[in-house]
């Protein structure tokens, strides 16, 4: 049987037991499995390849920060920063539904995880956004919605991967991020002030100094977190991993003695937490190696290439890559998206004349939409268990959140500075910038 034959019929398997529901590092690892055996390669050589492919240090920064965000939670300063932003905005139509956003992109600074946010903030605001008002399903499609800037606001988990999958810094792809992260949190709150604003949703809280006082020494422990991370790193003090190895430090030590809401019988249950998702990701990026390595044999890059150049110029490919990243993010986890697709579409973004660090944001920026957006939708399905909702009618009231971030996803894919202004200070800072 032909070599085409056998790939095409490998991949349709692969895809059936996609569908039914089996775990996907399953179905990639049974794939590449397949396509050793097609192509000859040595099983011997898949286990150092998968360990030669994570023995990086910077990857290790990845489980640190999805500690961190379990920290935060269990000592109580993501309620802290979501107290101070009510305190903030309250006063607004809409206010607290706002808030909970702001406390999303303050909680995404720190931990890098969208899944997190989503379940942290949501937990918080939620009872309170129900309480003053505002539709069921709404709150939980705020929830899900301020969740989508975690992979975007730094330190992004999936910078991390991206870097060490496309070989870019991890430092300035964190920079790259800071302005579109903070954009999308914009458009958000607009869209939320407009819903709450024509629905008469939520509590007019008079804005006092005295609550904004108060609210400020615990949102001010968070805070601190986010300036260690991105303080240090650009300073020259750490490195993107070493930032994250100090906070989780920080964080247990902020839990444990200035919060006391961490208990010390609490710490095996949060440390296995964090190990679940790590064992989820891990896995995921090595199977990944040898996946990029068959693809390349098979010219599936040149392949992909070969029919996006024949679209048309700049524009045109550039945005049928964005619709690819949605597409596939509707469906696939933002982890395995990434891996899959971001080593054949960034060198093509590149060929074409986008800038690295640009097409990295325009890509996790979709990928970030895909937790919003059904069939799939990660943050919806988050939300749902979080408030017990059923997910389509979460689905409904998060469309405007969903249109204001495609319209922001197109304005920074037109304005490629949005994403690299602040990369050019990089070198400013020290020799960590490039760990």
């Amino acid at each position: 049987m032909p070599d085409a034959v056998l790939i095409t019929l490998i991949t349709l398997i692969a895809f059936t037991i996609f569908v039914t529901g089996t775990p996907l590092m399953l179905i990639i690892g049974l794939w590449v499995i397949g396509m050793q055996l097609i192509f000859d390669f040595p099983l011997a050589n898949v286990g150092s390849s998968m360990f030669e492919g994570l023995n990086s240090f910077a990857l290790l920064a990845a489980p640190l920060f999805i500690l961190t965000g379990d920290l935060i939670s269990a000592g109580g300063i993501a309620r802290r920063m979501s107290d101070f932003a009510l305190a903030i905005l309250g006063w607004v139509r809409g206010g607290l539904g706002m808030a909970s956003l702001g406390a999303c992109g303050m909680f995404a600074a720190i931990s890098g995880s969208n899944a997190a946010t989503t379940a942290t903030i949501g937990s918080i605001t939620y009872p309170t956004m129900v309480k003053q008002g505002y539709e069921k399903n709404f709150s939980a499609a705020t929830a899900a919605a301020g969740g989508t800037v975690g992979i975007i606001i730094p330190p992004s988990i999936l910078f991390i991967v991206y870097g060490y999958l496309i070989s870019l810094p991890i430092s300035e792809l964190f920079l790259a991020g800071i302005i579109p992260g903070i954009l999308m949190v914009a458009v958000m709150m607009i869209a939320c002030y407009i819903v709450s604003r024509r629905r008469a949703y939520g509590e007019i809280i008079p804005f006092e100094l005295e609550k904004l006082r108060k609210t400020f020494p615990g949102a001010s422990i968070g805070i601190m977190a986010i300036f260690i991370v991105l303080g240090g790193i650009y300073a020259g003090i750490f490195s993107p991993t070493e930032a994250s190895a100090v906070t989780v430090v920080y964080c247990l030590l902020a839990g444990l003695f200035v919060t006391r809401e961490t208990k010390w019988k609490a710490l095996p249950d949060i440390f296995f937490r964090s190990a679940i998702i790590i064992g989820i990701i891990v896995p995921l990026v090595a199977v990944s190696i040898m996946m990029q390595e068959i693809l390349a044999v098979i010219g599936a890059k040149e392949f992909i290439e070969g029919l996006l150049t024949g679209l048309g110029g700049y524009y045109t490919i550039l945005f049928v890559m964005m619709g690819m990243v949605l597409a596939a993010g509707t469906i696939l986890e933002s982890v395995p998206n990434t891996i899959i697709l971001a080593p054949i579409l960034a060198p093509i973004a590149v060929t074409i004349g986008v800038d690295p660090f640009h097409f990295a944001v325009i890509f996790l920026i979709g990928d970030a939409i895909g937790f919003i957006t059904p069939p799939y939708g990660l943050n919806l399905y988050v939300a749902s268990g979080i408030t017990g909702l059923p997910y389509f009618q979460i689905v409904r009231q998060v469309l405007p959140y969903l249109f204001s971030l495609i319209f922001i996803w197109v304005v920074i894919a037109l304005i490629p500075e949005l994403s690299t202004w602040l990369v050019q200070f990089a070198g400013l800072g020290g020799a960590g910038l490039r760990s």
